[in-house]
């Protein structure tokens, strides 16, 4: 009986380690089948399709690596993966943003890829993309697509204006900018759709064009929120355009940049802020006819600087199988399989071989002003603060929500963006 019992306790134990180290079937060194779980957040129909097809490669390729292709979601990423680290079940190569992973990886959730990737990748990848995803002296992250945000302008009524047409080479300056939209604008037109239901990465993202920072790392480590000269070039642009100009459209501030192509393509707006992914969606929605360009978006004193989250690939700390994890990573940003998931998400790659690619430099559908824009492109100011998703959401959301509007001017803007700001920081500094 109490053999019975023995064996009947060791394997339920086995079943409990086999469980808890993931979806194994042995250990790649003792020569069994590894099984990977990959969450992948691609949900564009062209994405999906290039992800699971180069999963497939891999696979059929990889008879003792099997990956498994699991559908996330944008939506519940955070929580789900904060859930799932908790739980001890995270997937072994998760699909994020680097905007995400500051406290996954400070939180010794993520692996420090730096001896894991191969050399060629390392190498691919500017230093400036590599510090969207370094964290302290560890990198959790592989940058790999980045979209700018551009302005997609109506040709026809452009053109009609007379305007001068801005290239990457030669783009309207702020204040050049704010004049267009004036002459954009007429009887039940606006110059420009300013989509801000989520205000604060685009105002801090195109700040970095006038030298806004917001974030200062002071001398003891700690970040500090303050709200220069420099920082309020940008937002006061946008507030004088809604509050002064009436050259955009007070009704797109609460919209998400799907929102506004209804109106964009009934002439309604003859310019909208969207991120170069959007071209996507007006092609496929686009009525019959519709003319569109895509335009830079304006510089400041640092040029056409603007700050990015790039889409990241990151291996899990608790994966028994880091290595084999960071060898399909490796894989499926090879510059041809990096340029496939590039085209598949209409953004552009951050790994300068894939850039070169012919195919994203064509003049069609604006791929050759936003590859002209990548090597502006910088780590957003954001990127390693402790605490900013609260600082977002609690502080800065409503703050801009209420500037933008015309509800609050730009010194109560300031003092709540700073004095409230510094207090939820500070929580996460002690």
């Amino acid at each position: 009986m109490r053999a019975r019992l023995l064996i009947l306790a060791g394997a339920v134990l086995a079943l409990l380690l086999s469980t808890l180290t993931g979806c194994s079937d042995g250990d790649s060194g003792t020569g069994g089948k590894v099984r990977l779980r990959f969450q992948s957040l691609a949900w564009q129909k062209e994405s999906v399709a290039a992800t699971k097809a180069l999963v497939k490669e891999w696979n059929a390729a990889h008879p003792e690596i099997q990956v498994q292709y699991v559908q996330g979601s944008w939506d519940t990423v955070h929580d789900q993966l904060l859930t799932a680290f908790e739980g001890g079940e995270a997937p072994d190569v998760i699909h994020d943003a680097s905007d995400d992973l500051a406290d996954f990886a400070y939180g010794g959730y993520l692996a420090d890829l730096r001896t894991l990737l191969p050399s060629g990748l390392k190498a691919d990848i500017p230093a400036r993309s590599w510090e969207t995803a370094t964290f302290g002296k560890g990198v959790y992250g592989v940058p790999f697509l980045q979209e700018p945000r551009v302005l997609i302008a109506n040709s026809k009524i452009l053109k009609s204006s007379g305007v001068r047409i801005p290239t990457p080479e030669q783009p309207w300056t702020w204040e050049e900018f704010r004049e267009v939209a004036k002459k954009l604008s007429g009887k039940g037109r606006y110059g420009i759709a300013w989509p801000l239901k989520e205000p604060v990465s685009i105002t801090l993202n195109l700040g970095l064009s006038t030298g806004g920072r917001l974030f200062h790392r002071e001398a003891d480590g700690k970040v500090r929120v303050a709200f220069e000269e420099a920082d309020a070039a940008v937002p006061s642009v946008v507030h004088d355009q809604v509050n002064v100009d009436g050259s955009a459209a007070r009704t797109t501030l609460g919209m998400g940049g799907s929102d506004t192509l209804p109106g964009f393509f009934g002439g309604r707006y003859a310019m909208a802020a969207l991120g170069f992914s959007y071209r996507q969606q007006i092609v496929q929605q686009a009525p019959k006819g519709f003319e569109w360009t895509v335009l830079p978006a304006p510089a400041g004193s640092e040029g056409l600087a603007q700050g990015v989250s790039p889409q990241t690939l990151s291996v899990a700390e608790d994966s028994p199988h880091k290595e084999e994890a960071a060898e399909f990573v490796g894989f499926l940003l090879r510059p041809r399989n990096m340029v496939r998931l590039a085209q598949g998400d209409w953004m552009l790659p951050t790994g300068t071989a894939a850039l070169k690619d012919p195919a994203l430099h064509t003049a069609r559908y604006g791929w050759a002003t936003g590859a002209a824009l990548a090597g502006a492109l910088r780590s957003a100011p954001a990127q390693s603060v402790r605490g900013y998703p609260e600082w977002k959401d609690k502080v800065a959301t409503p703050a801009l929500q209420e500037y933008y509007s015309g509800a609050i001017d730009l010194g109560q803007l300031r003092k709540r963006l700073v004095k409230d700001g510094n207090l939820v920081l500070a929580r996460y500094q002690r």
